[in-house]
């Protein structure tokens, strides 16, 4: 028998500024919650104002993590060392695997709809922190959409949901990352393995958790909703719909250092990257 995965702490996002002046939220990263092994950060960078966002992030280096950039609505252009360079809008997903080391940019473009969308930093193991960089850039059309049991609609950008398999794969931390929608007065329910961190950012509406004790929680959008182990997530709704991204990753367990956007797991490692960036010899 499953066993649901309560709510162990409810987080508020906290206003930041990053790149050139970009206002964003997060809720991973910060002081009250600073790691969800393997999860180093979550941002929402939703708004309608230019200035909030047109700034956009210059060229910046990564090593030592994977960054996953999910769109809702606008686009980003981009462009790497790696010779990617494009844009994603709505729908779409980046996963760009920074490894030994890549050179960047991400800049939001200013469009009537504004924009709106996530950021998250995922740890890459020790083993696998210097290897080569990699880039996977998915269309929204290429995400597989499906029908829950009680009407939710699931998006599968990674993982599994039921029997159908994301579009992003071969990812170090063997996610799942969902885009879940659950209509008024239903419920949802998914698997989610046991010993995995597991948390649900609802950025619409107002979802119902199974509380600490046998009581049920609402969390009501912008929440982070870090969730204790089990099995399974069960959520309901009432009058309101909730809209959320339900992720869950295998922890790494190990020890990190962090400096910005370098993330090792020791201070030696750290002070290297530096060293390898203004010596010009961190993208090889």
């Amino acid at each position: 028998m499953s066993e649901i995965r309560r709510v162990r702490s409810i987080v508020e996002p906290q206003g930041t500024l990053e790149g050139a002046g970009v206002r964003l939220h997060r809720s991973i990263g910060t002081r009250e919650v600073n790691y969800l092994d393997p999860f180093l950060l979550l941002d929402d960078f939703s708004s309608h104002d230019r200035r909030d966002y047109e700034a956009g992030f210059p060229q910046h280096p990564h090593r030592g993590i994977e960054t996953v950039t999910y769109m809702l609505k606008g686009a980003v252009n981009h462009r790497d060392t790696l010779g990617n360079a494009g844009s994603i809008g709505a729908g779409d997903i980046q996963w760009m695997t920074s490894g030994r080391g890549i050179l960047h940019e991400e800049m939001p473009q200013v469009r009537p709809e504004g924009i709106a969308g996530f950021q998250i930093w995922v740890n890459l193991p020790a083993k696998s922190k210097m290897t080569a960089p990699r880039y996977q850039d998915v269309r929204s059309d290429k995400i597989p959409e499906i029908d829950g049991k009680d009407g939710a609609k699931i998006r599968v950008v990674a993982g599994t949901a039921g029997d159908v398999r994301g579009a992003v794969t071969d990812i170090a931390a063997d996610p799942i990352y969902l885009d879940v929608l659950v209509p008024p007065n239903s419920a949802y329910r998914e698997r989610v393995a046991r010993g995995h961190t597991a948390f649900a950012y609802v950025f619409q509406g107002k979802g119902v958790f199974p509380g600490p004790g046998r009581e049920d929680v609402v969390v009501s959008a912008p929440r982070l909703v870090v969730l204790g182990d089990g099995d399974a997530i069960h959520v309901k709704t009432g009058a309101d719909h909730a809209r959320f991204l339900l992720v869950s990753g295998k922890p790494l367990g190990e020890p990190i250092a962090r400096y910005g956007p370098f993330v090792m797991n020791t201070k030696a490692e750290i002070e290297q990257a530096l060293d390898d960036l203004r010596r010009g010899t961190f993208v090889r």
